[in-house]
């Protein structure tokens, strides 16, 4: 999730663990810190932009790494607080808060690594947008009102309560994922379209539209549902994926990693004689958040000596006049 929502979870969950056995501006100021040291690795240059992405949410997101972390942690948070005989409640509050952050992350689709140094898989439910205000507002009304309120048991209710709305919201958003899932498969079987592998995740700032990726021999079908669309199947608009591109640049490492680290949601495309890999999963047709110019085009393709940034800019006047009125259930083909 993004920074403001991490920082807002942090202070809700100290506050929330706390209570009234230390200052509530002291539980959330430092809940708000350790929610957002594990994005600090975004400070890591690893020399190429590939690598930059896929190596994002590794080992500062890693659940056991995190939990050995958050005893010293606690400690030094109790210490430095001048409260060193809560030091059991501090590590209590900074463990869930360090262990929170990962698996929020995990609920986008990004691809959070909570299983290092055992596994390097990418978990990414993909049930809620990076950005949604229904997420964020809860907690971030439950931490003010406890500042205002100074740690009063009104206040720390509504925190609690704030914790609850953000957590119901989040399961809802997997109940309306696997919804849309199910029409979108009965749609492409319907259209006789044979998925390898079907991607359901959030338009940006809500649960109400959806993206759905197919990809099925070669390319991939992209269509979008919102819960308020009239009934009827799904419509899908065919892509090719650069299957022909991928057999030239096998063995390529950063086509590999983008290939493991999106699940197979990827595509390859060439233009001006350069190759560009995109992350089908973030974005949309033709405007994606990741992608990559991996090679280039002289008598044969030939391997970039480091992958360069080639995302596209969507035009986001028009992309926003497309989302509000596709959200609420006007039939309306994408921007393109």
């Amino acid at each position: 999730m993004d920074s403001l929502t991490q920082l807002a979870l942090g202070a809700a969950v100290s506050v929330a663990v706390m209570r009234r056995r230390s200052a509530p501006w002291k539980a959330a100021l430092w809940g708000g810190v350790a929610g957002t040291l594990p994005d600090l690795d975004v400070l890591i240059d690893h020399g190429d932009p590939i690598l930059n992405m896929v190596l994002h949410r590794a080992e500062t997101h890693a659940l056991f790494w995190l939990a050995l972390f958050s005893l010293p942690f606690g400690w030094f948070v109790a210490w430095i607080s001048r409260e060193r005989t809560l030091w059991r409640r501090w590590w209590l509050a900074m463990a869930l808060v360090l262990l929170t952050h990962p698996l929020l992350d995990a609920v986008t689709v990004y691809g959070t690594q909570l299983a290092l140094p055992f596994s390097n898989h990418p978990f990414g439910l993909g049930s809620v947008f990076i950005i949604d205000p229904l997420v964020t507002l809860p907690l971030l009304v439950g931490v003010g009102w406890v500042l205002v309120g100074r740690g009063s048991e009104r206040a720390l209710r509504a925190n609690t309560i704030g914790l609850g709305l953000a957590c119901a919201y989040l399961a809802w958003s997997a109940v309306a994922q696997q919804q849309v899932r199910q029409m979108a498969l009965a749609s492409l079987e319907a259209q006789g379209i044979t998925a390898e592998r079907v991607l359901v995740t959030p338009a940006p700032f809500s649960t109400l539209l959806w993206r759905v990726v197919a990809v099925s021999h070669g390319h991939y079908h992209e269509g979008f549902r919102s819960l308020l669309d009239a009934p009827g199947p799904m419509s899908f608009d065919r892509f090719d994926r650069g299957d022909a591109l991928a057999a030239e640049l096998q063995g390529h490492d950063g086509v590999q990693r983008i290939r493991d680290f999106s699940r197979g949601f990827y595509k390859l495309d060439e233009s001006d004689s350069r190759v560009v890999i995109a992350d089908l999963r973030m974005g949309q047709e033709p405007n994606y958040v990741f992608a990559f110019a991996v090679a280039e085009r002289r008598s044969a393709l030939q391997p970039l000596a480091e992958s360069q940034s080639a995302g596209g800019r969507a035009d986001i006047g028009r992309a926003l006049a497309w989302l509000w009125p596709r959200m609420w259930g006007q039939a309306l083909p994408p921007p393109r």
